[in-house]
């Protein structure tokens, strides 16, 4: 079974996460796959990225963070900004079908691609703080664009689960819709696309990431704030603590009540 399983229907490329033993959570390897995936799909009209199972995607996978490898993680670190930009570089318009959870650097991958329909069950939020990271690939910067500089940083420093219906209604997503409904709903989306002219598409998505021109630069220097914290205390106890479903105890702050 594949990490990453791409099927073309007509002209529309649907590329899916496929690793639901973990909510589609991606290592460096799997990042690298769906680059390619991504890459190679630019032959169709249309994109659209969405998980299999009860999540869409966990953003990294936090094993890796508990027992981290400096270099392994420095290469998923800066393998997200690749895939993400893949995303914002492709020619054609890239739709996220979020059919479950979309946490971390899933709700970042949510905020990177053009448009995004959500099932009625999905939820988004980040996870940085709370499990020893930080959202720097969008959750803190591009974000804000969305939904506003005080809402994202409720989003990226409290590290709360929202609802399809709020993301929809702060600009989070453009669509929400039964569970059962969601494939049906992204592909009429795709196909209203596919009435559109490609090169006329391309120039509008290109003059589009503006924003994410912006703040590339803060990509890059929060990605480097992250691999200089690489093993380091808080990393270890957060991943720790999510992964053994527990409360962090955080260095130099009391220890929570048991």
């Amino acid at each position: 079974m594949a990490d990453v399983e791409t099927e073309t229907r007509g002209e529309v490329a649907w590329i899916r996460l496929n690793r639901p033993d973990r909510m589609n959570a991606y290592d460096q390897a799997m990042a690298e796959a769906l680059i390619e995936a991504v890459r190679t799909a630019a032959d169709a009209g249309v994109i659209v990225i969405t998980g299999t199972g009860r999540a869409f995607c966990a953003g990294g996978y936090l094993a890796n963070l508990s027992d981290p490898d400096p270099a392994e993680l420095r290469g998923m670190f800066y393998g997200s900004l690749r895939f993400l930009e893949e995303i914002r570089l492709s020619p054609r318009p890239v739709i996220a079908a979020v059919n479950g959870a979309a946490a971390g650097g899933g709700n970042e991958l949510v905020v990177a691609c053009d448009l995004a329909v959500a099932a009625s069950s999905a939820t988004f939020g980040q996870t940085g703080p709370k499990i020893g990271s930080a959202p720097v690939l969008g959750g803190t910067n591009l974000l804000a664009a969305q939904i506003g500089e005080k809402r994202a940083k409720e989003v990226s420093f409290l590290c709360r689960r929202y609802a399809a219906a709020d993301a929809l209604e702060w600009g989070w997503i453009n669509d929400v819709v039964p569970d059962a409904e969601l494939e049906a709903a992204t592909t009429a989306l795709a196909e209203e696309l596919l009435t559109m002219s490609p090169r006329y598409l391309e120039v509008a998505k290109i003059s589009s990431n503006v924003w994410w021109n912006q703040v590339r630069d803060n990509y890059v220097s929060g990605l480097g704030m992250l691999v200089q914290a690489i093993g380091s205390d808080d990393m270890i106890e957060g991943a720790s603590a999510f992964m053994e479903k527990r409360p962090a105890r955080w260095p130099g702050r009391q220890a929570p009540p048991t």
